[in-house]
């Protein structure tokens, strides 16, 4: 009898066991759900942020390309000014020599 009573007692607290443990289960699945959504509204609110610095660095990015460019040109132009002014200075040199070479030319035929 006291036997039989001792399992009867191991039943009941097994049941009251098993029911306690399924409502802890469903009480932190409901938990889990409710912590996890502040924290995937910070989430969500992170990745807006980061994208947005994301698109600003590359909108950046894109500006410096432009001014590199615009600088590259404005090199080349000058490049280009300074080979024309060069060669047009050394042809001038040139009919300047030839210049001054007919003048003494002209000045030696000349009678004293």
């Amino acid at each position: 009898e006291l036997w039989m009573s001792l399992e009867e007692h191991q039943d009941a607290l097994e049941l009251i066991m098993s029911k306690y443990r399924k409502q802890m289960l469903q009480l932190l699945q409901g938990r889990k759900g409710e912590d996890a959504e502040p924290v995937l509204e910070v989430h969500q609110a992170n990745s807006l942020e980061i994208a947005s610095e994301i698109d600003r660095i590359c909108e950046m990015g894109e500006v410096m390309k432009k001014a590199i460019q615009v600088d590259d040109d404005q090199f080349f132009k000058v490049q280009e000014k300074l080979a024309q002014l060069e060669l047009e200075n050394k042809e001038l040199r040139e009919l300047l020599s030839m210049s001054k070479e007919s003048f003494e030319v002209g000045r030696e035929d000349l009678p004293d």
